[in-house]
């Protein structure tokens, strides 16, 4: 595909991150004519979403690229959540019913890699930088109206067009759809650290504490002692320090020695949910869709998901089938995320409780039902996302 975006194309797909490119591959493999347009020059090079759960990794074996991050990536077969050095309960994944028993620990540099190769496979590509500044439905198709570099503008003209451009979705406004929840208090840490961690690199550790929650995760490494760190905060700094992120550690979680921050940011997490996911002819995935907690790290996860269906569905439309064929993307997917928001908001509630007498309560009503076997694969299965097939 030519740097240069066409004047007409069958979909446009706003944003470049691992929803929209999901969306892009589905359609590109249908032989579908699709524009993919993102506002930054480059793709994503920090690792931020760093989970791929066992239902993305099945979808993403799907378009053959399973294998491909998982070789990149580090196995991880189980979460183990923490009261200050007493342990609570530890959820595995190794019994689930899928090829991809484990959570892969994969920084979204390393995955938005692997999809946009699997893209330019197919035959597409991403057109950057080119700002999306209108969105212009009507009865017949999609007008997208994007501003280039030196100040270049222009318009292409779609059938379709997917809003893959995160929460502050310049798609979902031009839509009028509605984005309904709120915003977390507190502010949260998010590191990417060299440190000593006594914890095995075979576990993601949450610890609990009445200053917050933290999550200690391995990431691929050859050294081995590359962790992410994700803490809230009452007000976090913007870029935490090493000194600073080895004083949250030693507060909540003590046997930490950071040795480098490679990379750090604050961030204020939202819950919400769009009102609906599709309006005519524009169609919404991934963040602009839903955003929540990073507990259990399902947002980039939701969003792929989100993404494969969608564009699997539009190829189907594109072929020939009825419009209405669109309708069960939302009536299939909506209730997962309001599920995913439910979910990750009672685990983010119940683990940032701070008076001592509720914190007692919780330890024990978690060491009580974490003894039931079927309970620790209800919360594995969950967590895992593999109730949303």
């Amino acid at each position: 595909m030519s740097s240069t975006v066409p004047a007409t194309a069958a979909v446009v797909v706003v944003g470049a991150g691992p929803a929209g490119l999901t969306a892009a591959i589905a359609l590109a493999d249908a032989g579908a004519e699709v524009v993919l347009l993102d506002r930054l020059a480059a793709g994503a090079n920090t690792s931020r979403a760093a989970v791929v759960h066992a239902r993305t990794l099945e979808v993403l074996d799907g378009f053959g690229i399973a294998s491909t991050l998982h070789d990149l990536g580090l196995e991880v077969p189980r979460f183990v959540l923490h009261d200050g050095v007493h342990r609570l309960a530890t959820v595995g994944f190794s019994g689930l019913p899928t090829p991809f028993p484990y959570t892969l620990m994969v920084g979204q540099e390393t995955t938005e890699a692997v999809l946009l190769d699997r893209l330019e496979k197919a035959g597409g590509a991403v057109l950057r930088p080119y700002e999306v500044t209108a969105v212009v439905p009507d009865a017949d198709g999609v007008t997208v109206e994007y501003a280039g570099e030196a100040g270049a503008s222009g318009s292409i003209r779609a059938q379709y067009v997917i809003g893959a451009d995160g929460m502050h979705s310049r798609v979902r406004e031009a839509a009028g759809i509605g984005f309904t929840g709120a915003t977390y208090p507190e502010s949260f840490v998010l590191a990417d650290v060299r440190m000593d961690w006594p914890a095995p690199r075979e576990e993601v550790s949450l610890h609990l504490s009445p200053e917050g929650v933290t999550v200690v995760a391995p990431l691929p490494d050859p050294e081995h002692d590359r962790f992410r760190i994700v803490a809230t905060v009452s007000e976090a700094p913007e870029h935490p320090t090493l000194a600073q992120v080895q004083a949250l550690l030693d507060a909540r979680c003590p046997g930490a020695t950071v040795r480098e921050v490679l990379w750090s940011s604050r961030f204020r997490v939202h819950h919400r949910v769009a009102d609906h996911y599709r309006a005519g002819r524009i169609l919404l995935a991934g963040d602009a869709a839903h955003v929540h907690s990073p507990a259990g790290g399902q947002g980039m996860n939701t969003g792929i998901q989100d993404a494969a269906l969608l564009g699997s569905l539009l190829a189907r439309v594109l072929g020939g089938e009825s419009d209405a064929l669109l309708d069960e993307y939302e009536q299939i997917r909506r209730p997962v995320a309001l599920g995913v928001v439910a979910f990750t908001d009672r685990m983010t509630r119940m683990a940032t409780l701070r008076p001592r007498p509720a914190r007692t309560v919780r330890n024990a009503a978690i060491r009580l039902a974490t003894r039931i076997p079927a309970v620790r694969t209800a919360l594995a299965y969950r967590l895992a996302e593999l109730a949303n097939r």
